[in-house]
């Protein structure tokens, strides 16, 4: 007899809500799996409340924030919450299934935003010479950590890479970022030089003669998951011998702190990290901030 769980019935609301965030708002399914999880808590919280979706009202929705509250969730993830209760119920209140938004008055929570964790230059050519390229696999992995090095790309949009998104004549990539929004990257010389001893030395040895667009494979010719490429990284590190915490985000985050620190424009920034809200990428400019005012104060006599 299986002993495993079955799976939460949900409610035609948060249903027609998931799907509109699938086919109209375009969000990947990582970003619609958040939605999920937070609105299907606040549904089975209310239903023990005996009180449907619905019929929530603001002092429901204080109550339930106060419950998880005391269950340990910190401000970052009640906020993460509230914007995806309020974003329901503006669908909802659009669809005229309700009257008003009983979201709309009830204040975030207070977050400091902490800087990103970031690398030295030191510690990105550590990391990038760690892998073994006399091997297919470690030709494969040296390409990867420079190619996301080199155009800060999100581990999702590496990994799901495809070959006919590159253009080494030109030099540049053609990504899709969240929300299915596509832009172009370019790659530089070392990262090219890298791709082309991939594309020669080692692809076709992953493939194993199956014919596919994948460009960086796992077993079998297919797509690497996140969490291999995690896996990979954190392996390299190791290597490396680089004691801080490491994860494919912090490649991007060096990425973006290392060209503002050689002096490039804040929106060129933004428009190569695919974000949408400059907002977003004026926290690299405190981490740059930060580290001017670590080496002044190592380094000036009157510092």
């Amino acid at each position: 007899m299986s002993t495993k769980a079955a799976k939460p019935i949900l409610p035609p609301d948060l249903v027609d809500y998931l799907d509109f965030l699938w086919l109209e708002k375009g969000l990947s399914e990582n970003s619609r799996q958040a939605y999920r999880r937070d609105l299907l808590q606040l549904h089975q919280w209310l239903q023990e409340q005996s009180v449907s979706l619905r019929e929530l009202e603001r002092h429901h929705l204080q109550s339930f924030l106060a419950w998880r509250t005391e269950q340990g969730y910190n401000a970052r993830s009640m906020a993460r919450l509230l914007s995806s209760v309020r974003g329901f119920y503006q669908w909802l209140l659009r669809m005229e299934r309700i009257s008003e938004n009983p979201a709309l008055l009830v204040e975030s929570p207070k977050i400091g935003r902490a800087l990103p964790k970031t690398l030295t230059e030191d510690d990105v050519d550590q990391l990038l010479n760690a892998p073994d390229v006399l091997t297919a696999i470690g030709m494969r992995d040296r390409a990867m950590l420079e190619l996301l090095y080199a155009c800060g790309l999100r581990v999702s949009e590496l990994v799901g890479l495809e070959l006919s998104r590159v253009n080494l004549r030109q030099g540049v990539l053609r990504i899709q970022g969240k929300g299915s929004k596509e832009r172009l990257v370019p790659l530089g010389e070392d990262a090219i030089e890298w791709l082309e001893r991939y594309f020669n030395e080692a692809r076709p040895e992953l493939m194993g003669g199956v014919a596919g667009d994948v460009l960086f494979p796992g077993r079998g010719g297919q797509c690497m998951t996140r969490q291999t490429f995690w896996h990979r990284i954190k392996k390299y590190s190791v290597i490396a011998g680089i004691d801080k915490p490491l994860s494919p985000h912090v490649l991007r985050h060096a990425f973006a702190t290392h060209l503002l620190n050689h002096g490039a424009d804040l929106r060129v920034v933004q428009m190569l990290l695919g974000h949408s809200d400059l907002s977003t990428t004026q926290i690299y400019t405190h981490v740059a901030q930060h580290r001017l005012q670590k080496l002044h104060a190592r380094h000036h006599p009157r510092a």
